[in-house]
């Protein structure tokens, strides 16, 4: 059952938090801090890029930040930029597989509260660090899902890591799909805003889609982004689904939960308003050269 805290808190994060809302990403922007570089699992459609300027897709970073460098880049964007509202950490791992994605998000929260503090994750983690989550401050938070049958979890990864063991086929495939279901379930019930992301690979996985809409809907998840395939990794071989293969699942999954249509299949180190992503070594250059300017003149 949902109370009516956690309603009237999502009402209020949907507001502000552009990937939540579709008119809220018209208004105000976002940052990611890349600090979290080690994942848990291998994903067959994955690959990270560390120093990479030229791509824009998920797992590309320019570079990796330290905790301290991460938060003196949000003092610097807030000052820059009054349509700030959320702060986010997507990787270019899995935030949950990193201890400096709780030492940043501590700080941010300590210094910014009125920010929305958001984590991106596979789920592997979840229940382990959900107390770290709410305790760091984070009231918002996606979970990429794109199984629920094990024979299908095990065509997608490769190899999942837990506990200090390395999983791999049919016991990995297990291992993810137990945890992340669990996970998102406590991530409800402590109150927070939990959106739903299923990678649509054609021929693998799209007959499952609607059944994960329906578990994510009715376990109280607000809502859903189906993201299309970008053809690579050990599926560079397979075809990116179609504009209408992905409006046509929408359209079915629409009944159980509420779709996302606005993703721009953001990098690790975005930042700005989706759609309108800013180069985040720029941004900060520029600022410290106008500090500097003002010094002189002043």
């Amino acid at each position: 059952m949902i109370t009516k805290t956690r309603m009237q808190r999502g009402k209020d994060i949907t507001k502000s938090h552009p990937c939540f809302s579709k008119e809220a990403h018209h208004k105000f922007g976002r940052i990611h801090l890349p600090v979290a570089p080690a994942c848990n699992i291998q994903c067959k459609y994955c690959i990270r890029k560390h120093d990479c300027a030229n791509e824009s897709r998920p797992g590309i970073t320019s570079r990796v930040l330290t905790p301290a460098e991460a938060l003196e880049r949000v003092r610097v964007l807030v000052e820059r930029n009054d349509r700030l509202s959320v702060v986010g950490i997507a990787g270019p791992g899995d935030p949950l597989a990193n201890d400096a994605t709780f030492e940043t998000l501590q700080a941010v929260h300590r210094e910014f509260p009125e920010l929305i503090l958001c984590v991106s994750t596979n789920g592997l983690y979840l229940t382990d660090r959900l107390e770290d989550l709410v305790k760091s401050g984070v009231r918002s938070l996606t979970v990429t899902i794109n199984a629920v049958m094990p024979e299908t979890a095990e065509k997608i990864y490769s190899w999942v890591l837990y506990r200090g063991r390395k999983y791999t086929g049919r016991d990995a495939a297990e291992c993810l799909l137990c945890n992340q279901w669990r996970g998102l379930r406590n991530a409800i019930d402590a109150g927070l805003i939990v959106k739903v992301n299923s990678v649509l690979i054609p021929g693998v996985n799209d007959a499952e889609i609607p059944l994960i809409a329906w578990l994510a809907g009715g376990k109280g998840a607000d809502i859903m982004n189906i993201i299309p395939l970008i053809p690579q990794a050990e599926f560079e071989h397979l075809h990116r689904p179609s504009r209408e293969m992905i409006d046509k699942l929408r359209g079915e999954c629409g009944g159980y939960i509420n779709q996302m249509t606005h993703c721009r299949q953001c990098r690790a180190d975005a930042l700005g308003i989706l759609g309108e992503d800013k180069d985040m070594e720029l941004e900060v250059l520029n600022a410290r050269i106008g500090e500097e300017y003002c010094e002189m003149v002043n």
